[in-house]
């Protein structure tokens, strides 16, 4: 589960670029030829290579959910990957003033850089911002501030292309079926980033004229309202082809209705990429035949970009000098083709 506004626009623009291109560049120690470091600039690029020590502020919400928890072991086990990384790692709130309070002591610690993952974006823009105006860049990691003032790069998740991209593998699976009817299966239905998930969704099934939406139940990224709302789906529609749950922490719950129901007439995508549901991809039993992520490497991926701005280094295969100032990372689908090779990232 992710709380971040529309970042779609930055998908096309001068600022944004593809994590896939980028991130693992951040680590890696090829050189262009001709060039000492890294890139047609000379810029030089972070690798694994011990440098200047960096102290890096972590600063997240609580880990209330498996995608959260996932977020803050994938920042603690990237940094142990460098010797010359040091991370200060706060507890972690839901509380936005607890949150603003932690921030502001590693602030007050003179850490190098700060990289932050708000408990609400807007609430904690003033606290980004006060880190930036005191000199300590900020990656503000996937729920974004209100403002491009208060971070130095932005790194996240695509909701839009997550609901896209579930709809186009639907689509694909289904397009020699007449009239084959899709049901939904949100999360919480007040949040942004609900909202663009679907979007996205109904976006891709526009591209597909046999395909048709028939229901939609929002749940809340629980077990328990999974199964609840699931149960209510399956009751009101005994017929349907496909469904698309957002969420796969709530999809073990929608998994318990479905066998109660005893229902295996139609094909399930998931949301996230839980290892639970990469389990059940693999052994291909039931109806969950894959899952779109939202991967919580972008922590990771986070601590890379904190280094590399710690040590004054760019990033390696481009020739911009700087670190991007927007990175937004692809949502993979995945099934049993190639689950084997995501399952490592699964979260638990």
């Amino acid at each position: 589960m992710s709380h971040i506004p529309s970042r779609r626009g930055l998908l096309f623009g001068t600022a944004a670029v593809s994590a896939t291109a980028v991130l693992a560049a951040c680590t890696s120690n090829e050189t262009s030829d001709g060039d000492e470091d890294a890139g047609t600039s000379g810029q030089p690029a972070a690798d694994d290579q011990p440098g200047k020590q960096v102290t890096i502020g972590f600063a997240g919400p609580q880990a209330d959910h498996g995608w959260l928890n996932a977020i803050n072991d994938q920042a603690k086990k990237r940094a142990q990957k460098y010797s010359d990384v040091s991370l200060e790692i706060t507890e972690g709130s839901n509380d936005t003033a607890q949150q603003i309070g932690q921030i502001e002591t590693l602030i007050n610690k003179k850490v190098d850089v700060l990289v932050i993952l708000p408990a609400d974006g807007k609430a904690l823009t003033q606290v980004g911002l006060k880190a930036m105006r005191a000199g300590i860049p900020v990656v503000n990691l996937d729920r974004i501030f209100n403002t491009p003032q208060a971070y130095r790069c932005w790194i996240g998740g695509d909701n839009y292309g997550m609901g896209f991209n579930a709809g186009q593998y639907i689509g694909e699976k289904l397009k020699g079926k007449a009239n084959a009817k899709v049901v939904e299966l949100a999360g919480i239905d007040n949040l942004e980033l609900t909202r663009q998930r679907t979007q996205g969704f109904d976006d891709a099934l526009k591209n597909y004229p046999n395909l048709r939406k028939v229901a939609r139940q929002a749940a809340d990224f629980t077990v328990e309202s999974g199964q609840a709302k699931m149960a209510q789906l399956l009751q009101a529609q005994p017929q349907f082809d496909a469904l698309w749950n957002h969420d796969d922490d709530q999809g073990v719950g929608a998994l318990r209705a479905v066998s109660q129901a005893g229902r295996d007439d139609f094909l399930m995508v998931g949301g996230a990429g839980s290892l639970s549901a990469m389990q059940a991809i693999k052994q291909d039993k039931g109806v969950l035949k894959a899952t779109v992520l939202y991967p919580p490497t972008m922590a990771a991926s986070a601590i890379d970009l904190a280094r590399a701005l710690g040590q004054d280094k760019g990033v390696g295969g481009l020739a911009e000098f700087e670190i991007p100032a927007s990175i937004t990372l692809y949502s993979a689908v995945v099934d049993k083709a190639n689950v084997d090779q995501y399952m490592p990232t699964g979260f638990r």
